[in-house]
């Protein structure tokens, strides 16, 4: 799958460093979650909140996902992992799933590794971006 660019603000790579450096601190052992949440903020490109594109899954964005090989919809918020509960659909950032989806655009369709393989989720609808509606202090 052809890489593509992530977007990521300022903001919310300032606390996700944060996030990444306390669990390290505190945690002994290899955090898989961690290291590919720093690679993929290692490979974005920076925007102010005000220039982040309105199509863009940024930290708050609430999201609707479509299976693409069973076609399931999924409707999520991307979450610090201390807000996270998915009974009410907030998915946390160290999520695979979260992970994956961040930075990622209206259209493009993301590789999501689970126990069983890859499965490829299309990212159909973006509900809310907090930039797009000039929340930028979440």
């Amino acid at each position: 799958m052809k890489k593509r660019d992530l977007f990521i603000t300022e903001f919310d790579k300032k606390r996700l460093e944060e996030l990444i450096a306390v669990a390290m601190e505190f945690d002994e052992k290899s955090r898989h979650d961690l290291d590919d949440l720093a690679t993929e903020l290692n490979r974005g490109k920076l925007v102010n909140p005000e220039d982040v594109p309105d199509d863009v899954v940024t930290m708050n964005s609430e999201v609707l996902l479509r299976d693409a090989d069973t076609s399931e919809k999924m409707k999520y918020r991307l979450v610090f992992p201390t807000d996270a509960d998915i009974d009410s659909g907030a998915i946390s950032i160290l999520a695979p799933i979260g992970t994956a989806i961040l930075g990622y655009r209206v259209g493009d369709v993301v590789e999501w590794s689970v126990p069983s393989g890859l499965r490829h989720i299309k990212i159909e609808k973006l509900l809310y971006q907090p930039e797009a509606s000039k929340d930028f202090h979440l």
